[in-house]
């Protein structure tokens, strides 16, 4: 079969690979339709490595998935081959005390789709996966709107840790397809007052049209004095979404007393830092998140009831063999990308 494989950074090769076969009985074979570049793919392609994981080349990437079914094991029983699913990526074992706790994405024994040293990534023309990880989508969804539910999954996470109903105002700091995905999930869940930022005046562009009270460019404009002019007592929470220290710094000014600070981006240092005299004397509570848990369906109904729009930040398509040209636009922030997708013949 068909690979998209990482050589070295900056580089792809389309490789033949054995095609996989099933192993576990509650396994699936899943020939694949759509496969979106996601942040930290870029990471891997650009810097080989997130933080401390580094990337073991050669190396598949991709975990934004969505798939038909192609053959189940014996003990399969909610799958047929021809169902068209949305692949959760991270594979839990179950049985540790995160497991249990349901904390299935900080999994002890964690297996994640397209992460170095776990398992191969989805940007090839099949896997396999657990039944468990098969998230059937409706008819009225096309299968590169499935894709994008791992992405809007994570959205749906992060406002989680809100209690939503006492968060008046917030910012979005970085407008990439994760900052516009809370925007409008932010949006379903009635908060009105949202602030955006982003180094691109494109996705600025769109997350005015997405629902953004105001937005702005760091590069151009002093965020923090140009929102507090707007919200006199600051901001009830902050999402960072671009893994900048400049956006953390922000982060911490915009915030009133006892707001709170929502760490979703991957910085590309090891280390961040905040003022730690103004986050204690303001008793800001900083949450980190880390990708999702139990939210790959709520994302698929959030699309299919068309609660959220998501076809505006698929902006990009092409085959595998456009892999590296897709990778490159998206590096490099070309032709106004939000979201490239990696789209099969099925």
């Amino acid at each position: 079969m068909k690979a998209a494989q990482f050589p070295q950074v900056r580089q792809v090769r389309i490789a033949d690979i054995p095609k996989p076969t099933l192993m576990g009985e509650r396994d699936a074979l899943l020939r694949m339709a759509a496969v979106g570049i996601c942040g930290s793919d870029i990471h891997y392609y650009v810097d080989g490595r997130v933080g401390d994981q580094l990337v073991e080349f050669p190396y598949i990437p991709g975990h934004e998935c969505a798939a038909i079914v192609e053959q189940v094991g014996p003990g399969v029983s909610t799958l047929k081959p021809g169902d068209r699913v949305a692949v959760e990526p991270t594979v839990s074992c179950g049985q540790c005390d995160q497991c249990l706790a349901g904390r299935e994405n900080t999994c002890r024994n964690v297996k994640f789709l397209g992460m170095p040293g776990q398992l191969s990534g989805g940007l090839c023309e099949y896997i396999t996966m657990p039944e468990k990880n098969c998230c059937q989508l409706p008819d009225s969804l096309t299968l590169v709107q499935g894709a994008f539910a791992e992405p809007l999954s994570i959205a749906i996470y992060t406002l989680d840790y809100l209690q939503t109903e006492r968060i008046a105002s917030m910012a979005i700091l970085g407008s990439g397809p994760i900052g516009l995905s809370v925007l409008l999930e932010a949006k379903v869940r009635g908060i009105s007052r949202i602030y955006a930022t982003d180094k691109i005046d494109s996705r600025l562009a769109q997350a005015d049209k997405a629902g953004a009270v105001w937005t702005g460019n760091p590069e151009k404009t002093d965020i923090v004095q140009s929102i507090l002019k707007k919200e006199s007592l600051a901001l009830d929470a902050v999402i960072e979404c671009c893994g900048d220290q400049q956006a953390l710094d922000q982060a911490v000014q915009l915030l009133k007393p006892g707001g709170i600070l929502l760490i979703v981006g991957i910085p590309s240092i090891r280390r961040i830092s905040f003022d730690a005299s103004a986050v204690r004397r303001k008793e800001i509570r900083i949450q980190n998140v880390r990708r999702q848990t139990d939210c790959l369906l709520r994302a698929v109904d959030r699309i299919a009831t068309k609660q959220v729009e998501v076809d505006f930040m698929i902006t990009h398509s092409a085959t595998i063999q456009s892999t590296k040209e897709l990778y490159d636009i998206a590096a490099d922030y070309r032709d106004g990308v939000v979201k490239a997708v990696v789209v099969f013949d099925v």
